[in-house]
């Protein structure tokens, strides 16, 4: 398996605790959340309703789109109650210098 490829997404301090925040990085927009002192990423974009996650309210390991109240498991961008039933996509992340990077590949 090759190495993964890191893209400089945000500053870490742009993330405020317990918050999501939305970013295009090489194209895609992403989500970036932090929760638990901890940083995740995913597509930006609910598979259900085609709104912006970024948008939506973080609570714990859950986002929750703002259209239809949808939720995703931002640890790994699966499906945690109906409507939504298919995955986002979610990204290995590290943090370097105080920069989050993303492995988008």
């Amino acid at each position: 398996m090759s190495n993964p490829q890191w893209t400089d997404a945000a500053a870490e301090s742009d993330i405020p605790d317990d918050d999501v925040i939305g970013r295009e990085v090489e194209g895609r927009e992403v989500a970036l959340y932090k929760t638990r002192g901890e940083i995740y990423a995913t597509d930006n974009i609910c598979s259900h309703g085609q709104a912006e996650l970024c948008d939506g309210f973080l609570e714990g390991y859950e986002i929750e789109c703002p259209m239809h109240q949808g939720r995703f498991d931002i640890r790994n961008g699966q499906p945690a109650c109906a409507p939504v039933t298919e995955a986002i996509r979610s990204y290995p992340v590290k943090i370097e210098g105080g920069r989050v990077f993303l492995a988008l590949g």
